[in-house]
């Protein structure tokens, strides 16, 4: 097990998360006891990467085509300085905002990461745990390994709001829809840029695909819709007598106890059932919608009481439709490069879509966030809040639940020193003329 900082001491009104987050660390250094997670985000991915296996780094680390996005959005940061500004007396900040009625601590969300079980088997516990022992809110992936109702009750002082990934059949949308309200979600998050998955070469490569080996699928395998579809395909199968068309090969095999063991109930029960593979097919037969269309999301409203986000917006155009259709809050992503390659950067799309829709509607923003200082550049060109993604699975990589919570503690530290060095005191208004066009470049 890693050894365990100290824990850290409440900050005074004057010391701030920051100055709080190095005095714990440089404590533990006193005491001969070094960070068990990097506080750099370049050391942060080379251990992660070696505590990983291939699978679970291809899926996780790994981009669309040749990784243009994901460089674009790092590139899209560089084109930025930051211009402190000195001797403001200000030596208080408040790093809270009000999101969607909600007062946050501060402007940090985890993204919802599917198919985390690659990294941990308890991906999505371990995180709903850290997420509220540092209050951030957390975006239940759609595709996690873990249902909903029990990764909520896992985190039952924090906050999460649940991605949606729109199926082909309405009936398991509105079941989706229906157990977020349930399990307390405060948000609904739409989606929008994966309706089919983008070439990811890593993942090729390997043969590698987390779904079907039944990883990532418990929000379907625990859904009362979802297990009608799939009873229905398989009586389909035997009234027709259809043969299993499975060529028998140690990866096939393999393959099958992977489902088996991923599916919910007995091993053995499982063993000896044809829903487990079944169970894989459906999900990979129904999952997303190509066909997602504007009609699609104009139904939204009257099929839930909760806000509504939609995220992976990137043309200006598409956030004043979003807006049109009164939803509530907007996410500028490009998946993390995930899924179109040579892709705008998300940081320029929030320019361009901020300057399209004006000052007032909800923006957050996704894709390329590592550090503090990312965060406040973006709160700083428009963003309201930002989504975390890689870097907390680089936690849970290298140290499990205190991984996580180490990372979200250390970036908000950052954010919080910038802000105090740059003379900004509320993250909900950091000015913009804090930032400007990178004259080095």
């Amino acid at each position: 097990m890693p050894e365990q900082s100290s824990p850290p001491a409440e900050p005074t009104a004057t010391e701030g998360r920051g100055r709080a987050r190095q005095s714990a660390i440089y404590r533990d250094g006193v005491l001969g006891r070094q960070p068990s997670v990097p506080t750099d985000f370049t050391e942060l991915e080379r251990r992660a990467r070696r505590a990983s296996s291939a699978k679970a780094w291809a899926y996780v680390a790994g981009g669309a085509g040749e990784g243009q996005t994901m460089r674009n959005n790092r590139a899209a940061f560089d084109r930025w300085s930051i211009v402190p500004r000195m001797a403001h007396g200000e030596a208080v900040r408040d790093l809270s905002v009000d999101l969607l009625g909600t007062r946050l601590p501060t402007p940090l969300l985890l993204a919802p990461v599917g198919a985390g079980q690659l990294i941990d088997p308890d991906c999505d516990l371990h995180v709903a745990r850290a997420a509220e022992a540092t209050g951030v809110p957390y975006i239940f992936t759609n595709q996690g390994g873990t249902p909903m109702e029990q990764a909520a009750a896992a985190m039952p002082g924090g906050r999460h709001w649940m991605q949606l990934y729109w199926s082909t059949d309405e009936g398991l949308v509105d079941s989706l829809i229906g157990r977020a309200e349930a399990s307390g979600a405060q948000a609904l998050v739409v989606t929008l840029d994966t309706t089919l998955l983008g070439w990811r070469p890593q993942d090729l490569n390997l043969g590698s695909l987390p779904f079907a080996q039944g990883k990532g699928i418990g929000q379907y395998t625990s859904d009362p819709r979802f297990r009608e579809i799939v009873a229905e395909r398989i009586a389909a199968a035997k009234s027709s007598g259809a043969a299993s068309d499975v060529k028998v090969t140690l990866g096939a095999i393999r393959s099958l106890l992977s489902m088996t063991r991923e599916h919910p109930g007995s091993f053995w029960s499982n063993l000896r059932s044809p829903v487990p593979r079944a169970s894989v097919e459906t999900f990979l037969d129904i999952y997303s919608n190509p066909g997602l269309s504007w009609n699609h999301l104009e139904t939204l409203r009257g099929r839930t009481r909760l806000p509504i986000v939609l995220k992976g917006i990137l043309h200006p155009d598409d956030a004043r439709r979003a807006l049109e259709l009164g939803v509530d809050a907007i996410v500028v992503s490009n998946h993390g490069g995930r899924q179109v390659d040579r892709s705008i950067a998300s940081l320029d799309a929030l320019v361009s879509v901020r300057d399209a829709i004006g000052p007032e509607p909800t923006v957050l923003f996704d894709s390329g966030i590592r550090t503090g200082a990312d965060v406040f550049m973006a709160l700083a060109l428009g963003a309201d809040a930002c989504l975390l993604g890689r870097p907390y699975m680089y936690g849970l990589a290298v140290a499990g639940q205190q991984g996580v919570e180490d990372v979200i503690s250390n970036i908000i530290a950052e954010l919080d020193l910038t802000m105090a060095l740059t003379g900004a005191t509320h993250a909900g208004a950091i000015p913009g003329d804090l930032v400007v066009a990178n004259p080095s470049r």
